[in-house]
């Protein structure tokens, strides 16, 4: 996720880390000179679209922007709704250590460390990357079955039903830990939902191949009006689509390692900073800091 303070209007022009224009500069690069080369070739009287003028690629180009602000719209729910169900991990993790602070220090770190090696197992499953490894970080060996996290949380359901049977939790508490677990298992469900429902292919499909057409097409309407300030135009234009479809390819995909990706990995790191303090464990790593205002 792009952290940045305050943008000034130097930040706004020639920024670059937490711009889109990295990504979208060769497609730029491609549509400016084929105007460039549309503009050349104007100049030997071939203007193959030039008698449809500017008119209907006005037209082409609303419709687009509203096709793809619904797009990028559905896109960033996504991206919401992925940081919203972090957040709700969070709070029930935290929940559940002040309802277990009764316990003794070795129960606490039967739940708890668990606890912590699910929170990287889970991030390490919505990112595609080894589950199990990220368990056994924390001293926490898994069977490599087809949904590590849940192995684990079943594995702490087992640890809260012991300690409820040898008195040491009571009735209540153990109840209010599984109604804790079950909403923890219910942030798992809804972000393995976004992440394996991906947006309509289709759909995506045809933004781009419209997007690539319009920009394709449009400096043979703009050349015999505008000559060689075309380029400076299309380029802007072509900027403008091609960076909002990145954009909405991006938070499509909230579990990521874009740079407008969640930070997950900083989410995790809360969690365990949090988690540990509660256990008296120590000493706590440090807080993820943006890297080139970029935060992971």
């Amino acid at each position: 996720m792009i952290v940045r303070p305050k943008a000034s209007l130097f930040d706004i022009l020639f920024a670059v880390r937490g711009s889109i224009a990295g990504r979208v500069a060769w497609r730029c690069l491609f549509i400016t000179a084929l105007a460039c080369l549309v503009v050349y070739l104007g100049n030997f009287h071939f203007e193959p679209l030039s008698h449809l003028g500017t008119a209907p690629f006005g037209l082409i180009g609303i419709a687009i922007s509203v096709f793809m602000s619904f797009r990028n719209s559905a896109a960033y729910d996504r991206w919401w709704e992925g940081r919203k169900q972090w957040g709700e991990l969070l709070v029930q993790a935290r929940s559940l250590c002040r309802e277990l602070s009764n316990l003794d220090d070795e129960a606490k770190k039967r739940i708890f460390v668990p606890l912590i090696a699910y929170v990287n197992a889970l991030s390490a499953r919505l990112r595609d990357e080894d589950e199990v490894a990220a368990a056994r970080a924390w001293g926490i060996t898994p069977s490599a079955g087809p949904n590590v996290c849940d192995t684990i949380l079943r594995q702490i359901g087992g640890e809260l039903l012991a300690l409820n049977k040898s008195g040491e939790l009571s009735d209540w508490r153990y109840s209010s830990a599984a109604i804790r677990m079950n909403a923890i298992s219910n942030v798992q469900a809804a972000c393995e939902r976004i992440k394996t429902t991906p947006l309509p292919f289709a759909y995506t499909l045809l933004i781009h191949r419209t997007v690539y057409l319009f920009c394709a097409l449009l400096p043979f309407a703009l050349a015999p009006q505008l000559g060689w300030g075309t380029p400076v135009i299309v380029a802007f234009i072509s900027y403008t689509f091609f960076g909002l479809d990145a954009i909405g390819d991006d938070l499509a995909e909230p579990f990521g390692s874009a740079d407008n990706s969640l930070p997950i990995r900083s989410l995790v790191r809360t969690m365990e900073r949090e988690t540990m303090d509660f256990l008296g464990m120590g000493p706590l790593p440090d807080e993820l800091q943006p890297v080139g205002y970029v935060l992971l």
